[in-house]
């Protein structure tokens, strides 16, 4: 028996150590973002296997034996080059490893991401609507009966457009030229589609194509479209129709939208946080969960009631104080009773989870002094937690200490991290949360274990224009006949690396486990990555207003020339000047675009001159973006 058991032992120890000698010698080629970094923000990349203290170079990846451009070490698998910050380069680079190779090609730009995503993320949910009418709009035929194809209201589409044109307006307005008419920008258009959509459809509960959940209560009799959550939407287009879409958006048709919500308000549970609303069909959150992706989400009272706060208090008749009270109520449930610990409040809403933080950062962008107590300290708590949880050499946020990603399914609402991060990063002035948010982005763009970019480079989306420049390797599986019938759509996400991928195995064996492969895009998918886009300008777009001395200024004299000067995600032309605007509000008088010229080509900086006319005693006030994005600068005239 004893040499029986010496034996076992033997062989135990021999199999041990042929896993652990597998494990060291496993490596890979230096993993980047195939498409790039932003200038100015964190770089790295991760090369599985090298020791550390081994030395990296970054070269041009054009040439040959070029000189080195930057020298590095590696520790703990990771490259950091954040320090590498080439000026108004348009060539791309290389990260070069002894031992494990080259990486992708991939560029250091102003504002890189912006300029690859911002127009992919709005154009995939023009091509994923489940029609081109939005009242007459077959619901029967589509999935979950629209507005997008797999989806109902609660996709909240209007919602995060809404956001998206308030954080960069003037490089939204370049864009005309998806709809036929072409009288507003690309993005205005969809916003008002969306509009009309929720309005035809505020208290529809009829047949829809597929959908695997129902909507009400337990104990109600429950419903087949999630009509209640049009009001989210409209709310949203109510708060931008005072900030940004009068010039489009008729006024009797802003008013029936606004009644829409107001008469229905409080029978919808609009002005409350509701749980055990949604009953899932699907194996991942079957039966009635807390929230739910698809209808309740933990935030949206938040960002309901604080759209409908922006508009009533522009309202001769509004009820502002009523829409603030509930908005503070349902910040204060999410202060009390968001569990970083619940699995059910964090990762396992899957594509919802982005909502909570970004909505309860909402209130701290547009209107900070009401917001109730502890909305700054749980913001920062969860970002603590993020911390904790992102504490490994991929950046990845791990279920737990056991488990890194899923073991059967995808989690693309994780490509919704970065936002979070972004936002609450800058309203905590955190630059290391701020640098795991690109960390997040980068992981949808290639660095990951499958060293793919998330969506499929498919020959259907590169003959619409519709996948990102840069890319080398796309996600290597799709599903383009699903229920969202998402092969023709542009910008669209397709999977995600699950457990068994990581630390780093590319190739899993995949007998008995649900793979890479097993993929396929998601409107709501889609929403999560649209909020990364969203947020990632805040923190680097910046106004200043200069005197004839460049210094800042806050007090001029009448006839005095100031120079106003924008940092802003505007620049998409690489080799020409482009321009911009700033807003000008004068008390009494209408608001003003003042045009801004980039100083030159690929510098992202735009200025302009401005001669003072008004009178002293006059304040002037400039600003870019909308609905807390654009942070106000006033000049006072002497």
């Amino acid at each position: 028996m004893k040499i029986l058991s010496t034996a076992i032992f033997f062989a135990i120890s021999i199999c041990c150590f042929s896993q652990l000698l597998s494990a060291q010698s496993v490596k890979s080629k230096p993993i980047v973002n195939q498409a790039g970094y932003n200038l100015g923000e964190a770089k790295r990349f991760v090369c599985y296997g090298a020791a550390d203290g081994t030395a990296f170079e970054i070269l041009p990846a054009a040439k040959t034996g070029g000189k080195p451009l930057f020298k590095g070490k590696i520790t703990g698998y990771v490259g950091d080059f954040t320090a590498f910050n080439p000026e108004n380069a348009t060539e791309e680079f290389i990260v070069r490893v002894p031992g494990h190779g080259d990486s992708h090609p991939f560029w250091i730009a102003d504002h890189l991401l912006e300029k690859l995503s911002s127009q992919l993320a709005y154009q995939f949910f023009i091509d994923v609507r489940g029609s081109e009418d939005p009242v007459y709009s077959n619901e029967n035929q589509v999935a979950g009966g629209g507005p997008s194809r797999d989806g109902g209201a609660y996709t909240l589409e209007a919602v995060y457009e809404i956001l998206l044109y308030a954080s960069n307006p003037a490089l939204f307005d370049r864009w005309h030229a998806d709809f036929a008419d072409d009288s507003a920008p690309d993005l205005i258009k969809l916003i008002l589609w969306h509009a009309e959509f929720a309005f035809q459809h505020r208290d529809y509960n009829g047949p829809t194509a597929h959908r695997p959940y129902d909507i009400g209560h337990p104990g109600e009799q429950l419903q087949s479209y999630d009509y209640q959550n049009t009001l989210d939407q409209l709310a949203a287009v109510c708060a931008a129709y005072h900030s940004f879409l009068k010039p489009y958006l008729d006024e009797a048709k802003y008013q029936r939208y606004r009644q829409a919500c107001l008469q229905k308000w409080e029978d919808y549970e609009r002005d409350q946080v509701v749980r055990y609303w949604v009953k899932s069909q699907k194996w991942i959150d079957v039966g009635w969960q807390e929230f739910n992706e698809m209808g309740n989400v933990f935030g949206q009272a938040i960002f309901r009631n604080l759209f409908m706060y922006l508009a009533e208090r522009e309202e001769a008749d509004g009820q502002p104080e009523k829409f603030l009270a509930y908005a503070r109520e349902a910040a204060a449930d999410v202060i009390q009773n968001w569990d970083f610990n619940n699995p059910r409040h964090m990762w396992w809403i899957r594509n919802g989870e982005h909502i909570t933080p970004q909505a309860l950062a909402f209130f701290l962008m547009v209107a900070p002094e009401s917001a109730p107590h502890g909305t700054r300290d749980k913001l920062a708590a969860w970002a603590e937690h993020m911390k904790q949880r992102t504490d490994n050499f991929w950046h990845y946020r791990k279920h737990n200490d056991t488990e890194w990603a899923h073991p059967k399914t995808k989690e693309l609402g994780n490509t919704g991290l970065g936002g979070s991060m972004f936002v609450v990063a800058d309203l905590l002035d955190d630059p290391e949360l701020r640098a795991l948010g690109w960390s997040q982005v980068n992981q949808v763009f290639g660095l990951n274990p499958a060293q793919a970019h998330y969506s499929n480079k498919s020959q259907e989306r590169l003959d619409l224009d519709g996948y990102w420049t840069g890319i080398e390797t796309g996600w290597p599986d799709a599903h383009p006949n699903g229920a969202g019938k998402l092969g023709r759509v542009r910008g669209a996400l397709d999977g995600t690396p699950l457990d068994n991928m990581f630390p780093y195995n590319p190739e899993p064996d995949k007998e008995g486990v649900i793979s890479y492969y097993a993929t396929e895009g998601w409107a709501v998918t889609n929403r999560a990555w649209l909020s990364s886009v969203v947020f990632a300008p805040l923190g680097s777009q910046e106004l200043r207003l200069l005197d004839a001395a460049g210094k800042p200024i806050a007090q001029v004299n009448s006839g005095q020339t100031v120079t106003i000067e924008l940092k802003a995600a505007l620049n998409q032309d690489w080799d020409n000047a482009e321009e911009g605007w700033v807003l000008l509000d004068q008390k009494d008088q209408e608001t003003q675009k003042i045009r801004v010229r980039e100083t030159g080509a690929n510098t992202g900086l735009f200025r302009a001159e401005y001669r003072v006319t008004a009178d002293a005693g006059t304040e002037l006030t400039f600003s870019y973006g909308y609905l807390g994005f654009g942070k106000p600068l006033v000049l006072k005239v002497k």
